[in-house]
């Protein structure tokens, strides 16, 4: 036991010393402008790339503020599952463990309720509302004395998940005018996505990524557990509070901008650990670039599979994540 206790250390302290490659972050950036051209292209309508340079209302007001936040929506999602899987040592958590996509999507569906879409950010607001309220039950719950139980919070956000998605369907049932717009809403989509929406999530992301990888250590140091963590000068209290408020804060505004969009959260920062190792230093910005690809590629299809109708998003990140990440897992499953 001692020997596996020290193996772990030596093994988070190595981790430490590691930084992603500039070469494969450079292929990534790279990767991402071309996937975000393509994709301001595609639509129900397609436009060319002389008609982007020329100044296309549809590229300008539409298909570009979109394929910003679908792309700050992604880096955001996985960049939150990375550092919820190290925080956790898990690596089936995922951004919405907490239960914030689930409190955002009641208050969302509240909001519809009510007849609030007509007001700005009346439905996205009410959501944030209800997210950040549900984030502070769970807080309140797990918390004891000044430490945050993590097992007690994962319990607890899987528990008011379930009570929520309860209650989001009785009220389906008792409005099943409005069903359909609370069902696509809970499926995520970027379709009504505008400048406003653009820069609010921008600088919430931009602030909370910066956190993400300024912790980067720390979160390696958190794989060896916390005492281990605790021995190698990690504050593992505080740096677990930290993140959990960063990483909420951004869920939140991003649940609240486009509705749930699952499966990111997971399949990405896994994926990449497949790939790149467990390294944190590396995880995060390689999962930050690869998760704004990856949901921009899925928002294309989704706008262009069954054009002029559009999918929800998150319906094809599941669809098409979910093989990936089986395939990805047999070919590394001697690894695991």
């Amino acid at each position: 036991m001692k020997r596996d206790r020290t193996n772990r250390i030596g093994k988070a302290d190595k981790a430490c010393r590691a930084y992603a490659s500039p070469w494969v972050l450079a292929g990534l950036v790279v990767l991402l402008a071309a996937t975000m051209a393509v994709s301001c292209m595609f639509g129900a309508v397609d436009i060319s790339l002389s008609e982007m340079t020329q100044g296309s209302n549809i590229f300008w007001d539409l298909r570009l503020p979109r394929v910003l936040m679908g792309a700050a929506v992604g880096a955001v999602l996985s960049v939150c599952g990375a550092a919820y899987q190290s925080i956790f040592r898990n690596p089936l958590t995922d951004p919405y463990v907490l239960g914030v996509s689930s409190g955002a999507s009641l208050g969302a569906a509240v909001a519809i309720l009510l007849g609030m879409e007509v007001y700005v950010w009346g439905v996205g607001g009410m959501a944030l509302a209800a997210a950040l309220l549900t984030v502070v039950l769970i807080y309140r719950i797990a918390s004891i004395g000044n430490r945050l139980h993590t097992t007690t919070l994962l319990l607890t956000g899987v528990c008011l998940t379930l009570l929520i998605s309860a209650v989001i369907s009785f009220l389906m049932v008792l409005n099943q005018e409005k069903m359909e717009s609370i069902i696509f809403w809970t499926m995520g989509s970027f379709g009504s996505s505008t400048w406003a929406d653009v820069w609010t999530m921008l600088p919430v992301a931009a602030v909370g990524i910066g956190v993400v990888l300024w912790y980067g250590r720390d979160l390696n140091l958190l794989l060896a557990g916390s005492e281990a963590a605790q021995s190698m000068g990690c504050e593992v209290e505080k740096v677990k509070r930290v993140l959990l408020l960063f990483t909420t804060l951004m869920v939140a505004f991003a649940v609240s901008s486009c509705g749930v969009i699952g499966f990111v959260g997971l399949i990405v920062p896994h994926a990449v650990r497949l790939v790149a190792g467990p390294d944190n230093r590396k995880v995060v910005p390689y999962s930050m670039l690869c998760g704004a690809i990856f949901v921009l590629l899925c928002d294309t299809l989704a706008r262009t599979v069954l054009r002029p109708s559009e999918l929800p998003v998150g319906s094809l990140t599941s669809m098409v994540g979910a093989p990936l990440f089986i395939y990805l897992l047999y070919k590394n499953k001697k690894g695991l």
